[in-house]
C-alpha cells in the first residue's frame, strides 16, 4: 500500500546553481548530493517543514530519449517548464521577499477562489506557483 509521496523531480539547467537557488533563495535545505556511476548526480533538497518530501534537482538526460531531453531543454530556455506548487503563509509578503532577492514573477499576488496566488520562475525557468490557501467550495468557482 502506498503511504505517501517521497520524491518529486524538478528538471534544472545546472544542479549547483539550482541547489543554491532552492537553499539560499527559497529556504530549502540540502539533503543529498551524491555522484553515482556514469557521472549521474543525485541531488535533493527538502523544505524544513516537510523533510519527508525530497525534491530531486536533475539535469535532463538519460534515461530519457534524446528527443524528450531536447524538448525539456527548449521548455527550460522558454521558461515554460512546470515546477512546484508551494503553500505560503502570506503570498504578498513572500512575493515582496522573493522579488527583493531577484526572483522573476510572471504574476503578482492575485485573488483566486482557493486563496491568493502568485507565479514566479526558478533559475532554470520552471514555474513555481505560490498559494496562500483558504477554504473553498465548488460553488466559489462559478
Amino acid at each position: 500500500m502506498i503511504t505517501n509521496i517521497s520524491i518529486v523531480s524538478v528538471f534544472v539547467k545546472d544542479i549547483d546553481e539550482s541547489k543554491k537557488f532552492y537553499t539560499d533563495v527559497l529556504g530549502f535545505e540540502e539533503k543529498d548530493d551524491i555522484t553515482l556511476g556514469d557521472g549521474y548526480r543525485w541531488c535533493t533538497v527538502v523544505h524544513p517543514s516537510q523533510p519527508e518530501l525530497n525534491v530531486s534537482l536533475a539535469v535532463p538526460g538519460p534515461p530519457h530519449p534524446p528527443e524528450l531531453v531536447e524538448a525539456m531543454k527548449r521548455a527550460q530556455a522558454n521558461g515554460t517548464m512546470h515546477g512546484l506548487g508551494l503553500n505560503v503563509d502570506s503570498c504578498q509578503r513572500t512575493y515582496e521577499e522573493l522579488s527583493a532577492r531577484g526572483v522573476e514573477f510572471l504574476q503578482p499576488p492575485s485573488e483566486r477562489p482557493y486563496g491568493v496566488e502568485a507565479v514566479c520562475r526558478d533559475n532554470s525557468g520552471n514555474w513555481l506557483v505560490l498559494v496562500e490557501p483558504r477554504e473553498y467550495t465548488p460553488s466559489d468557482f462559478s
